[in-house]
Parts: structure tokens; sequence; C-alpha cells
């Protein structure tokens, strides 16, 4: 008898181990994956990127335990384009979504989901994002922060577009105060108050609801993958902080007084917007803490990267070329030059990628679908149109080759732009019927100070080549001026 229940103890224990063996390959197949996107933050901005004045030290170790890239971009120079083709994995001149925009058919949808904003243009019910298909995998998923691809019920509502749960600003106007009167649990109100959206301060600041909202849904889906997108809305203007954060810059950085616009107007403007920045460094090293806590590091990749490059210089208060936001790099925000497109991205994966490496490889918001998707072991939509770059960031040599990026946006008087290795060209004013490329040789010139279009006519007919072959035509964000039927 005692004989047998060794024998039955001996064969469960042989099973049980065998169980979790298997769970943990499973596990190991599809690991959990952080992305965290800031708002209108610089290349310039933090300080693995080169900034002396504002504080990052979380996501400069971030970077030191993992892999930086100084090559990356975004997917355009302004908001919603930009995560359009984040997650759809559309490049920008075949996205739905090329520039920002209100939505404005929703009058009996707004009556009946009470909105207060109006939201922007949704992206269509048929996009497969990359949420749906890490769901599709088994993956819980969460959207926490800003949206900007539709309002509830519409079909860019996030609940139907692949996440599990959304929270926070569908409308990016509604975004633009840090201390709103409410925020939304998808499509629920989270009232808040204290906070009356119109003021400086308040009760409750956004970006710390963000962070609660993401170490909850961390901690109650420790025990499976997990996606979680982090769309934050610092730095985005208004400038808005708590006095504690502030109070680790006030009176340190010399102020100047600035016109006030449609934005809150801060006292201490470079001061609070460094203090913003740092904020919300705070919030991604609790992100970061609580993963190492969980022991879940080895089963996590965290990506940090900014939807766009830095803000118009003193709008709102914000101090681009007191912070050298952009790095440098000719124009901000809005812009197709470099600096209103080339932005940080970090990415940490312990035991997988190598600590403290840095990658030259050329890539963009669009090449992320395919990387998470096969990071995920998750089928890649046939439509997203990049490359994965995961052996750049395990370290594990050159992505596949790829002759050019391309940058379609119709904003700002219509504007495209073509990378091809260390060449860029750009033209402008395409709404005014511009057709003329201008040509940079980065390697030698990344500021694009230096127009070299004349000595090279061979290559800038072959750049204007792809940027009318590679594209569609949008019929919502045409890249040229509508001209009028004529009889």
């Amino acid at each position: 008898m005692i004989h047998s229940k060794h024998m039955i103890a001996a064969i469960a224990a042989v099973l049980a181990l065998l169980s979790a063996t298997a769970v943990a390959s499973d596990r190991s197949e599809t690991p959990n994956i952080i992305l965290i996107v800031a708002d209108d933050l610089g290349y310039g901005e933090l300080g693995c990127y080169g900034q002396q004045t504002i504080r990052t030290p979380r996501i400069d170790q971030l970077a030191a335990e993992g892999v930086r890239f100084t090559d990356f971009y975004c997917g355009s120079p302004v908001c919603a384009p930009s995560r359009s083709v984040l997650m759809t994995g559309r490049s920008p001149a075949h996205a739905y979504i090329r520039d920002n925009g209100d939505f404005r058919g929703g009058a009996a949808l707004k009556a009946k989901q009470g909105w207060e904003f109006p939201g922007q243009q949704p992206i269509p019910a048929d996009e497969v994002t990359l949420a749906e298909a890490l769901q599709q995998r088994g993956y819980a998923t969460a959207a926490i922060g800003k949206w900007g691809l539709g309002h509830c019920g519409t079909s860019g509502d996030p609940n139907t577009q692949g996440f599990d749960l959304f929270f926070g600003y569908y409308c990016q106007r509604h975004a633009h105060n840090h201390y709103p009167r409410f925020l939304w649990r998808n499509a629920e109100k989270v009232e808040y108050p204290g906070n009356d959206g119109r003021s400086l301060t308040g009760a409750t600041f956004s970006q710390d609801e963000f962070t609660r909202e993401a170490l909850g849904f961390i901690r109650d889906h420790k025990d499976q993958p997990f996606f979680l997108y982090l769309p934050v809305v610092i730095p985005h203007l208004s400038i808005q902080v708590p006095q504690s954060s502030l109070a680790e810059y006030e009176g340190r950085i010399p102020e100047e007084p600035y016109e006030h616009n449609a934005y809150l107007k801060h006292p201490a403007p470079r001061a609070g917007y460094a203090a913003m920045v740092t904020h919300l460094d705070k919030a991604v090293g609790q992100v970061v803490d609580l993963v190492d806590e969980l022991d879940l590091s080895d089963d996590t990749l965290i990506l940090f990267t900014s939807d766009n490059g830095p803000t118009y210089n003193r709008l709102g208060g914000s101090d681009s070329d007191y912070f050298n936001s952009a790095a440098g790099f000719r124009g901000l925000k809005g812009s197709i030059y470099e600096g209103g497109i080339r932005v940080p991205l970090v990415a940490r994966w312990t035991g997988h990628i190598p600590e403290g490496t840095e990658s030259h490889e050329i890539c963009a918001f669009w090449d992320l679908m395919p990387t998470l998707c096969e990071v995920a072991g998750a089928e890649c939509p046939e439509v997203a149109n990049g490359i994965s770059i995961l052996p750049a960031m395990l370290g594990e040599g050159s992505v596949d080759d790829r002759e050019y990026l391309i940058w379609e946006f119709p904003g700002y008087g219509g504007q495209q732009a073509i990378r091809m290795g260390d060449w860029k060209g750009v033209v402008r004013n395409t709404k005014r019927g511009n057709r003329n490329l201008e040509l940079y040789n980065l390697k030698d010139d990344p500021a694009e100070s230096n127009d070299v279009a004349h000595k090279h006519p061979d290559r800038v007919a072959r750049m204007q080549e792809l940027l009318k072959a590679d594209r569609t035509e949008s019929p919502l964000f045409p890249l040229q001026r509508r001209r009028p039927n004529r009889p």
C-alpha cells in the first residue's frame, strides 16, 4: 500500500513537472509586450539621447539594460496618423488616417454615447490592428492613455479593434488638459471630482491614473500573456504637472515670458515642461519595477518611443530650442524634416536583448507590427508593409534589406519624404502643386541644411519615381489640393 502511494505520488510529480514544462514552453513563445508611447517627446529630450537639463534616469536605465535605436522614425509628424501607422502597420503613404481631423459624422452617436468631444476620424472596422493580431494569439490587451483613432461607438472604438480594456482619452482635444473632469473606461465615463477640466491644477493628474491602471492590468494578467499599450499624453501641452514634481525644477531653470495662446498658461513653463517629462520617467520606472518584482522581466519586452517630434517652439510655453528637444535636427512637430519624425526607441527584454547595445538600423513605426507579431508568434496582417527589426533588437545582425522608407503627410501644406540609406529626399508644399525634391546626405549633413539635389539628378529622379509609385490615393486626406470640376 505504501509502495503504491509512493508510486502514485511519483507519477503525479512527473505529470506536474511535464505540465509546468509545457506551460513554461508555451509562455516563452508568447512573451508579454509593453509598448509605451510618449506624446510630442523630442529625440533629444531623454538623457540617453543627449539631454542635459531634463532628468530621465529610469528610461536611461531601460536603454542601458537593452538597446537604443539611433535611426528610428515615427509614422507621421502629428499624432493621429502616427498612431494609425503604429496600430495598423500600414506605412504613411498607404495608411487610412494621414492627418489629424475631427470626426464630423457622429451627431447621433454623440447623443447616444454621451460624448463631449468629437474624437478623430475613426479607422475602418476592417482594419486589423496590432492588438487584434495579438488578441488572436491569446493575449490580454489594454490601451491606456490617448487613443485618437475614433471615439467609442465608432468603427475605431478600441474595444472593437482588439483591446479588452481602454482607459483614457478617446479624443485628442480632450487630452489637452491633464486634469480632466472625466476619463473613459471603455464606454463608461469615470468622473474626477476636484478637476474642472479648465484649470492648471486639480485633484487628479491623468498620468497618475494611467500609471495606476497599467500597474493593475499587469498584476491582473501576470499569469497569462498580455499586451499593454501605453500611449501617454506627456509632454503634450498644456504644461501641467503636480507641484511635487514641479518643485524639482522650479527656480533652478531660467524662465522667459511668453504670449498666452489656446493652451493653459503656466507661470514656470520651462520648469513645468521638464517636470512633466521627469514625472513620466518615474511612471516608466514604476512599470519596470513591477515587471521585475513579479519576476516577469525574462518574459516581457518593454519598448519606449514617441509619436512624433517636439512641439513648436514657445507654443503653450514649451521651449524646444532651450532644451535642444530635436537634438539639432531640422524641424519640429508637423515637419517631415528629421526633427519632426526621428524619435527615440529603447527596448529591454532581459536575457534576450544584450545590455547596453545600440542599433543604427533605419526603421520606423510600421516595422513594429511585424516585429511584435514575430515576438508573439502571431500572424501579421498581409497589408502591413513593414519588416521585422527583431534581429536588430536581439543583436543578431542587420534586418532584411530594404531600399527605402516613405512618408506622406498632407498637413502643413502637404509634404513627402523618402530615406534611402544616408540620403533623404523631401518635397514640401504639395498642396500648391510643388514637385521639386530637396536632397540631403544625412551622414554629412544631419541637420538637412545643404540641399544637394542639383548635384545628383539621377538620385533625385529615382526618389521622385518611388514617391509617385509607392502610394495609394487617400480620398479623406489628399496630398494635393483638389481641383474643382470644370464643364
